[in-house]
């Protein structure tokens, strides 16, 4: 996710006029995925800030020995309890199983909360990855709303494209299912992947990267084949969102 960030975000955070915060929220019981997130966008934007936040007093606690320049950790929730948010002026807020434990009826109201913290051109991360980060689908949002959703993985991890849906996002996880635009996605996916079973003599990669192709023709992908080779793949939001 970070990988994609940086690649995908990359230039509106260079363009920023004043140096880029971020906010990883629920960043768990340990903070590294706050401070991998400082260290990807400072490759990036060498005056990136990062704030992590969690509603768990102890783990706020146990990360500020962590705090140096340019990261802190805060305690809080939807709120985001940072400056910089409550002016509206967050470059990214990257949000990871976090709301996979509410409701789904709750996703689109956390989303529009979120949203609202965002500096204009400012990005919203918001997916569900498995617990070594091998599988992952994300949503990305804007101001305006929901934009696109990647699906990722470790290919060598992967039997099938759908093998995806158990970490699809909690907008997306109840959707699987006919008549639903995920799963004919996942379902023409998973013909694209057997169609493209010689490939895989070659390696996974060469057998996502044709699979992928397959999809091209049917589906509006957002990105191209260097994206791809990394085991990723980006759809509009407007394809597989909730009927």
């Amino acid at each position: 996710m970070d990988r994609w960030i940086a690649a995908a975000h990359g230039a509106a955070l260079r363009r920023s006029p004043v140096p880029p915060t971020a906010v990883d929220l629920g960043y768990g019981a340990a903070p590294w995925t706050a401070v991998e997130l400082l260290e990807r966008l400072r490759k990036v934007r060498a005056d990136a800030r990062v704030y992590g936040v969690e509603i768990d007093p102890q783990r706020v606690a146990a990360a500020r020995p962590y705090e140096r320049a340019g990261l802190g950790f805060v305690r809080g929730g939807f709120e985001l309890p940072v400056p910089e948010a409550g002016a509206g002026g967050l470059a990214l807020i990257r949000a990871a199983n976090v709301l996979r434990q509410y409701p789904e009826a709750e996703v689109f109201p956390a989303w529009q909360r979120l949203c609202a913290r965002l500096a204009p051109g400012g990005l919203l991360v918001e997916g569900t990855c498995d617990e070594i980060g091998r599988r992952h689908v994300w949503v990305a949002l804007g101001p305006e709303g929901p934009r696109t959703v990647t699906f990722a993985a470790r290919l060598a991890t992967l039997a099938t494209p759908s093998d995806l849906a158990e970490r699809l996002p909690k907008a997306l996880i109840h959707r699987n299912v006919p008549g639903e635009g995920v799963h004919a996605f996942l379902a023409d996916f998973d013909r694209a992947w057997a169609t493209a079973a010689p490939y895989g003599a070659l390696s996974a990669r060469q057998r996502w990267v044709r699979a992928v192709r397959g999809l091209a023709a049917d589906w509006p992908l957002t990105d191209g084949p260097r994206r791809w080779r990394q085991g990723e793949v980006t759809v509009r939001w407007s394809a597989v969102a909730p009927r």
